[in-house]
């Protein structure tokens, strides 16, 4: 998969969520690191809750807010979604 500059941007703005130290700092250092955790881009809140699910994560009960602030979640500012495998 391909990320475009909106979503590297966004996770390099905000790894710290998920990080204590930054695992990159360019945005072709951030391309590879999403590559090689096999990160995705989904469209809506909804196909978050479904990603996480078919992981195997909880998600029943979580509000769409709860689903957003998770560490795995990266909200990208034109409504799309960057998640991290756990």
């Amino acid at each position: 998969m391909e990320f475009d500059s909106l979503v590297l941007e966004t996770f390099l703005r905000d790894q710290g969520k998920l990080f204590s130290e930054p695992v990159a700092e360019t945005e072709e250092e951030a391309e590879e690191f999403l590559q090689d955790c096999m990160a995705c881009v989904l469209d809506t809140i909804d196909d978050v809750r479904e990603y996480l699910d078919e992981l195997g994560m909880d998600v029943t009960g979580m509000s769409d807010e709860e689903l957003e602030e998770a560490s795995e979640v990266f909200p990208i500012s034109d409504g799309r979604y960057l998640v991290l495998e756990g």
